[in-house]
């Protein structure tokens, strides 16, 4: 087990103006460089001293990087937005409720001042062992310490465990996913357009990373697509306290009706695998159907068929279950806007 520190080794500050001169950097420097957005992650690694880049590129100076813009009846969110102004702006609240609710449940106030958008969907798993220092598979050891008959495992995954079962801890991907989103990405070789849902990565993928970022990547921006502007919203996170925790299971949806029937529907819960996980049988399923309790009672038994829980997140099967229904009918502790 890693021994903690609280002083941080020595590292080259860089703090650009633009973002070409960030990108500039980041192909400098590749894997030597960390980038810095509203360091409420980076500083944690780097205060216990397991990450040690030789150069920290600080996005803070860039003010292109900020601002919610309309386009074309969607958004295009900067990626160094801070989540208080997504949470604040009123074309979120006019048109994608569903990220303003999940902003607006990130950590505490204080912290959603200084955190960004950019930072809350990049940002590294919460797994204690991983974090810790343990030389786990994610570290690049041969062990998930999380997954032997002696670990604490209450907040790890339920699906898709590949060696690692640790969980995406955001709370504005799954509604990200949901939306439809689009991660804009630039490096030195130009500009690459990423779906949210291909943004992050599982260990079968690549079980070093969470997302799609490699050395000298940057994102720079999310756009939204105008395909859910206005429809019915739902978001609710479950944690073990109200304030400041990371999310026992989120989950986002939105529903087009058709009638008195779901037309159609995108519904996304967080924290149950290594990404944000897309229930797109259930998606399939209640397309047509009545917002009832027949409804929601499939949708929810659908929608835990395949997990794998372990010793001690088995809570989180009827937790998703029940997410689900609540999600279908709209109801019940979370928030239904349109």
């Amino acid at each position: 087990m890693a021994v903690i520190r609280d002083v941080i080794a020595a590292f080259e500050l860089f703090q650009p103006a633009t973002v070409d001169d960030a990108v500039r950097l980041l192909d400098q420097h590749g894997a030597d460089a960390l980038v810095l957005a509203g360091g409420l992650d980076s500083m944690d690694w780097l205060k216990d001293r397991l990450k040690r880049p030789r150069y920290v590129v600080d996005l803070s100076q860039i003010k292109e990087l900020r601002g919610v813009r309309d386009v074309v009846g969607g958004l295009e969110i900067g990626a160094m937005t801070p989540l208080t102004e997504v949470v604040r702006h009123p074309l979120v609240k006019d048109r994608f409720g569903l990220l303003m609710q999940a902003a607006e449940l990130v950590a505490s106030p204080q912290i959603r001042n200084q955190g960004t958008i950019g930072g809350n969907v990049s940002q590294d798993t919460r797994c204690w062992y991983y974090r810790g220092g343990w030389n786990c598979y994610r570290a690049g050891g041969n062990t998930c310490y999380a997954d032997t008959p002696t670990a604490i495992n209450r907040e790890h995954a339920i699906f898709d465990a590949d060696r690692c079962v640790a969980v995406s801890p955001s709370d504005t991907a799954p509604a990200l996913v949901a939306l439809d989103a689009q991660m804009i990405i630039r490096n030195s070789r130009g500009e690459r357009v990423v779906p949210a849902e291909e943004y992050f990565v599982g260990p079968g993928i690549d079980i070093t990373r969470m997302n799609t970022l490699r050395p000298g990547d940057l994102l720079t921006a999310i756009r939204i697509p105008a395909t859910w502007a206005g429809a019915q919203f739902y978001f609710e996170k479950v944690r073990d306290r109200q304030v400041w925790d990371f999310p026992l299971v989120n989950i986002a949806s939105a529903i087009k009706p058709d009638g008195g029937n779901i037309g159609s529907m995108r519904l996304v819960v967080g924290a149950v695998s290594c990404v944000p996980r897309r229930l797109k049988d259930v998606e399939t399923a209640v397309a047509g159907k009545p917002r009832n309790e027949e409804t929601a009672k499939m949708a929810g038994e659908m929608a835990i068929q395949g997990a794998q829980p372990l010793r001690y997140n088995g809570y989180k099967l009827p937790l998703m279950r029940n997410l689900v229904k609540r999600a279908i009918r709209g109801s019940e502790g979370g928030s239904w806007t349109s």
